[in-house]
């Protein structure tokens, strides 16, 4: 078989699926996008920088207040999501701890939420995708049948089933679309969750070691000019 008659093959059966192949290929076009895009923007280096996990790694207790302050700093030059986070953190050491933890936890909330941004259309097209199948197959049925009622001398077997075949291309198609999604899904919703507990890791990390080494240094306050 040929290139070319694979090809006319393939597009006689989105032919046969009728009107409602037009959804699915969108639905089809859409989640392969977001897939791609989420794939890309939930690679770890973008979400947690190697740079600044070692930096918050390596700060200590006994560190001098300096150390935060480079550490602020650093932070600010990299566009991470563990860096917004850390920058709030740090910069809100002159705050009591559970002032800051909450103005951290709020904005740890919006940046994992950015994360999960576009995971929500992948399972509305786990939803629909079947069920837009579904209705095109339900469609060609009636109308394969109706035809078929109309005129008594066409109910050949064989082109009865021929029809209903093609009925029943979209629900392959629908189908087709939903199980990758699915996948995909569950991998990149794994991913998130994985990300958002490391972040909640490091964080809750620097803090801790951040107010340890203040009540060590009592006579040293964080001003909002060192660490903003």
């Amino acid at each position: 078989m040929t290139l070319a008659a694979s090809f006319e093959d393939i597009r006689q059966f989105f032919l046969n699926g009728g009107f409602f192949m037009i959804p699915l290929l969108a639905c089809s076009v859409i989640s392969v996008t977001v897939i791609l895009l989420r794939g890309l923007a939930l690679r770890r280096h973008l979400v947690l920088s190697p740079e600044l996990q070692k930096e918050i790694e390596r700060l200590a207790q006994n560190d001098t207040p300096d150390a935060v302050v480079r550490l602020s700093r650093f932070a600010r030059s990299d566009n991470s999501t563990l860096a917004r986070i850390a920058q709030v953190g740090l910069s809100g050491m002159h705050l009591p701890k559970d002032e800051n933890q909450n103005a951290v936890q709020t904005v740890a909330r919006h940046e994992v939420g950015q994360l999960e941004h576009g995971l929500h259309v992948l399972e509305i097209i786990i939803g629909i995708a079947p069920l837009l199948g579904l209705l095109g197959a339900v469609s060609g049925l009636v109308a394969v049948f109706g035809a078929f009622g109309e005129n008594a001398n066409q109910s050949d077997p064989h082109t009865i089933a021929k029809g209903i075949a093609e009925a029943l291309s979209t629900t392959v198609v629908g189908i087709g679309i939903a199980i990758p999604t699915l996948i995909a899904h569950g991998l990149l919703a794994k991913r998130v969750e994985q990300h958002a507990a490391d972040l909640e890791l490091l964080i809750s990390g620097l803090l801790t070691k951040c107010y340890n080494q203040k009540l060590r240094r009592s006579g040293h306050a964080y001003s909002e000019e060192e660490i903003a």
